[in-house]
């Protein structure tokens, strides 16, 4: 049975001294006393997070900019590619390649097209200075559309070098059952952006190569924890928002049930309901639903370097709650779940784990901010 923790409070402590010291507050969970440093402000509508080694941020905003920051100096960066913001397109994702050590690849996602079409897409370049140089192309989505939801897309390596790439249905949830369609789907892809010859559905026909699980609406958060199970968290029109446990190669249930299947329109309840398209034991069943509508997004698991009683926890952000959720996962399943934040701060938009072993949260909106969860002293 999942134990739902209520006492875990945000108390904002102003520790300011001096109009030069940062604003800290302290963070007072179940399992451990944090604090949240802030680290970046003056984002406008942020939307995702990498952190580089030697504490260098690079934040994407939706907009089409990225800056980096570093021990409080923005600079912005030039040389992305042309990205289109009509509807809910634009920059979306963007992390460090598992060598970057050594290559210094940055990945990321973006809408690509014109106003009227576009397809989300995948790119990388080498960060040097205040420009992304050797900027690449790697993979666009096999089919175009009018700008509008959903366009996804979320980032993750598995722990073979490959990047799991996760697409939105574009507002149409038909197009999440299609198998050859790269809409509502999450796709396996070399370094290349390309299909590795392991995909789960690589040789059946009826399948796109690139598949890995589909089935999806529009997966905002994505991350593989050290036994190698990814997870993911999505929110439905309909109903609470799921964490996912993906399976390669299985169909996770996009739309499914009366009420998220009306989105659809007419045929696809009739084929629905003919079985043309899937039954339910066909579907893999989310492993957890959360209990209010929090519209999660990002999604990081928990190295206990700095965080002991949280080893192996995942942390997903909630746009619509400005919550940062705490979910504690035993036998595949969420034992303990907490809430850590204050919704004052703002909605959260991201979490992700530096090199360094320290968590960092982004606060969404036009007035976006970066801060570091941090043992207290």
């Amino acid at each position: 049975m999942i134990r739902a923790l209520k006492g875990a409070t945000l108390l904002a402590l102003a520790l300011v001294a001096t109009a030069a010291q940062a604003e800290e507050t302290a963070v007072r969970t179940e399992h451990l006393d944090l604090r949240l440093v802030p680290m970046a402000e003056g984002l406008d509508d942020p939307s995702s997070l990498a952190v580089l080694p030697g504490e260098l941020l690079v934040v994407g905003e939706r907009t089409g900019r990225l800056q980096t920051f570093y021990n409080g100096e923005r600079q912005a960066v030039e040389g992305l590619p042309e990205i289109q913001t009509a509807g809910q397109g634009g920059l979306f994702d963007i992390v460090a390649s598992p060598d970057y050590a050594d290559t210094g690849w940055l990945y990321f996602t973006y809408s690509s097209g014109d106003a009227a079409s576009t397809a989300t897409a995948l790119g990388r370049g080498r960060l040097a200075g205040d420009r992304l140089v050797e900027v690449e192309s790697l993979f666009e989505q096999n089919r175009r559309s009018e700008p509008g939801p959903h366009d996804g897309a979320r980032l993750a390596w598995l722990g073979d070098d490959t990047l799991l790439m996760s697409i939105g249905d574009r507002g149409e949830p038909a197009r999440a059952q299609d198998t050859q369609d790269h809409a509502g789907a999450v796709l396996r892809l070399g370094p290349q952006g390309l299909a590795p010859e392991d995909n789960p559905l690589l040789e059946q026909a009826g399948y796109l190569p690139e598949l890995y699980s589909w089935g999806h609406r529009q997966v905002q958060g994505l991350a593989v924890d050290a036994r190698g199970d990814v997870w993911a968290v999505e929110a439905r029109d309909s109903g609470p928002a799921e964490l996912l446990r993906l399976r390669a190669g299985e169909n996770h249930g996009w739309p499914e049930g009366s009420d998220d299947a009306e989105a659809a329109g007419a045929d696809f309840l009739d084929d629905l309901a003919s079985g043309e398209l899937f039954a339910d034991d066909e579907a893999i069943a989310p492993t957890y639903r959360f209990a209010e509508e929090g519209s999660p997004s990002g999604l990081a698991v928990v190295d206990g370097r700095h965080y002991p009683a949280w080893e192996g926890h995942l942390l997903v952000g909630g746009m619509e709650s400005g919550q940062l959720y705490r979910l504690e996962i035993a036998a595949g399943e969420v034992a303990e779940a907490e809430a850590l934040l204050d919704a004052s701060l703002g909605p959260v938009r991201d979490v992700r784990q530096g090199p360094d072993g320290l968590l960092y949260v982004l606060i969404g909106g036009d007035s976006g901010r970066v801060f570091r969860l941090e043992p207290a002293p």
